[in-house]
């Protein structure tokens, strides 16, 4: 079982804005992630626990931030449920999407999980649901991922596979790229991987 720290930047002046403490592991039906989520100073800034099936697709999805939540979860495209702590606000949403997306590394795990691509794969569009900080709200983008590459590298424990791959918002045509190793995020935009206690799980 994976567990560790992330520290997570702001992509645009790379201020801190926080660090996400993680743990996750592979089951009989899928993959599950769970974080709690730290400001700067050490505040608790929110949580995710997000489950997979074996297919990659979200089985179910709890996002904390702020004084906001969201519950989700595959469902006739994905559905989800947007509250504050009153409840007197709660909201719901649903479209054809593929899954959900944030600024937790755990989606980039499960949408590489649920696109299943290899190096000779042609650059797959997805769509997904991303929920933006620090209120939650829900908005819709597409985006293409392709896998350039994958690579052994040796460790005490044994050779690492690194999945490099590209990500473009169909929106804007930015790029960047994506490496993962297993279910841990190495290096991604705005997340660096600070501490890893146990090795990656390899995803089937």
């Amino acid at each position: 079982m994976p567990r560790g720290r992330y520290s997570l930047h702001d992509l645009h002046d790379h201020t801190s804005l926080g660090e996400e403490h993680f743990h996750c592991a592979p089951g009989p039906s899928g993959w599950r992630y769970v974080s709690q989520i730290t400001t700067p100073s050490g505040d608790h800034a929110g949580s995710v626990d997000l489950a997979i099936d074996e297919l990659g697709r979200p089985i179910r999805l709890e996002l904390h931030a702020a004084d906001w939540q969201i519950r989700g979860a595959v469902l006739e495209g994905v559905t989800w449920v947007r509250t504050d702590p009153t409840g007197e606000h709660a909201t719901e949403g649903n479209t054809r999407a593929h899954g959900f997306t944030g600024t937790s590394p755990a989606f980039l795990v499960a949408t590489a999980r649920l696109l299943r691509l290899t190096p000779a794969s042609p650059a797959t569009r997805v769509r997904l649901v991303a929920f933006t900080d620090p209120v939650l709200a829900p908005r819709t983008v597409d985006q293409s991922w392709a896998l350039l590459k994958s690579e052994a590298h040796t460790t005490d424990n044994g050779p690492l596979v690194v999945d490099e791959y590209q990500v473009s918002a169909l929106d804007t045509g930015e790029q960047y790229s994506v490496h993962l190793a297993g279910d841990v995020v190495l290096a991604a935009p705005g997340i660096e991987l600070e501490d890893l206690e146990t090795p990656p799980s390899a995803l089937p």
